[in-house]
This record gives structure tokens, C-alpha cells and sequence, in this order.
């Protein structure tokens, strides 16, 4: 076995792991450093030429015992109980199981965005209501809005890699969500209820005529993804606004 080693500033960590999976990685183990740094340990049968890396050989160890033992169950919100896919533990009475995926597409749930996102959705979806997941990436946030009970599920990415991988994993989990390579623009006015995006905070600014557009007269939106920083630009976009945070990062109820 070969371990690839990797550092990396922490903003750039999710989209390295998401290009270590696609590699077929057999594991992967995080190492927080000092000053927004970190070190990755990927592990390989077979070693690759990689840019600002260094390889290791390893004694044989069940490496992705060792990697999935890292990934562990969490509760969010006071419904949900997030899980990585092989995690056979039962779900705590009361909440909802929601898988979610180690280093595809778009990272993880367990990044303070997505979760941010999955807690504002919480809150503000009700029962029947139809939900655009803008920026679907790994399906988490649909997953979550059917789970959750809503009536209705549109979800779209224009990464078209994203909505191939994501809707094997519909289909897998027969979910009813309709996906679809594109945006808003393909959403007539005053369609749903409800627009969750967890999405880049320039994007979010760009796209805040279309999202108030495709909301129907009182529709909420769920937006995550903001650095703390970048706080009053959006909420300047979009009104009013509950604010979430953690770990630096934000997300408006609005």
C-alpha cells in the first residue's frame, strides 16, 4: 500500500479530497496543522505523479477500516442524524437518517456550509412544499428536503459530472427529486416555496433577482456558504435575514 501525502490550506481540502475519491483512493486521513493549514494521507494501491506531494510505503493495514472509522455519526439540528454510508448503528428516536457522502462532487455533510444549510432547511421547510435545491452538488440537500417532507423536489448543478453522479444516487435510493443540468433560468416565476443553495457567495449575489423570481409571494430562501465576512453584501441582496454560523462560516434565513 502506498500513502500519498498532501498538504494543503483548509479551504482547499474539501475539492483535494474530491479529486483523491475520483482517483479511487482506498482512504483518506485528515491532519489539522497550524494557520489554516492541513495534511491529507491518501491511500493507494499503486502511486501516481502529483504535484507538491510525497508518497510512502505502508506496512499492509486495513487502510479503509482505518480511513472509515475517522467518519462517524452526528446529530444536526433536533431531526436530523447525518451517517456515513457503511454506518450500520441505529437511528436515535426522532430523527431522520441522512447518508452522507465521503469526499464526492462537492465534499461533505459534515462541512459547516452544507450543515448550516441542512439546519436552515430544517427550519424553514413545511410539509408539501415544493423546494428548488440550487447548486444541488452531492444531493444532500434534496435528499434532506424529501426526508424532511416536502411535496416537491427540483434540484439543479452546472457541473454536469455533479448531476451524472448524483443522479445514479437518486436512482439508487429511488428518491422522487427531479434533476437537472442548469439553473434558474429554467425554473418559470413563482414556482416554489422554498430555495436552498449552498453555493459560492459571488454566485449567490449574481443570481438574487432569479432566486427572488422563482419564488412564489412569501417563499423563503436558505442560503449558506457566506464567509462571515461577506455577510452584509448578501443580506443587502436579499433583505432581511436570520443568520446562522459556525466555524467561520454563515447562512441566511430569509
Amino acid at each position: 500500500m502506498y500513502v500519498l501525502r498532501i498538504p494543503c490550506a483548509s479551504q482547499d481540502r474539501d475539492l483535494l479530497i474530491a479529486a483523491l475519491w475520483e482517483r479511487n483512493t482506498c482512504g483518506i486521513i485528515e491532519q489539522d496543522l497550524r494557520q489554516g493549514r492541513c495534511c491529507l494521507r491518501a491511500f493507494f494501491e499503486q502511486p501516481f505523479d502529483m504535484p507538491g506531494a510525497t508518497w510512502e510505503v505502508q506496512e499492509d493495514v486495513d487502510w479503509v477500516r482505518e480511513s472509515q472509522s475517522l467518519w462517524q455519526p452526528a446529530l444536526l439540528g433536533s431531526r436530523l442524524y447525518l451517517t456515513p454510508p457503511w454506518f450500520e448503528g441505529p437511528t436515535p428516536p426522532g430523527r431522520i437518517r441522512l447518508d452522507y457522502e465521503v469526499g464526492r462532487v462537492c465534499g461533505t455533510g459534515l462541512h459547516p456550509g452544507t450543515q448550516l444549510a441542512l439546519v436552515g432547511l430544517e427550519r424553514c421547510l413545511l410539509p408539501g412544499a415544493a423546494v428548488l435545491d440550487l447548486g444541488a452538488g452531492s444531493g444532500i440537500l434534496s435528499t434532506a428536503a424529501t426526508l424532511l417532507g416536502a411535496g416537491l423536489v427540483l434540484a439543479c448543478d452546472t457541473d454536469p459530472e455533479a448531476v451524472e453522479l448524483t443522479a445514479a444516487r437518486f436512482r439508487e435510493r429511488e428518491l422522487p427529486v427531479a434533476l437537472f443540468t442548469g439553473s434558474t433560468s429554467a425554473i418559470r416565476s413563482a414556482a416554489v416555496d422554498l430555495v436552498v443553495a449552498n453555493i459560492d457567495t459571488e454566485v449567490l449575489l449574481e443570481l438574487a433577482p432569479e432566486i427572488r423570481r422563482v419564488c412564489k409571494p412569501g417563499g423563503r430562501v436558505v442560503l449558506s456558504g457566506i464567509m462571515r465576512d461577506q455577510l452584509d453584501a448578501v443580506r443587502a441582496a436579499y433583505g432581511p435575514s436570520e443568520v446562522l454560523e459556525q466555524a467561520g462560516w454563515a447562512a441566511l434565513l430569509g
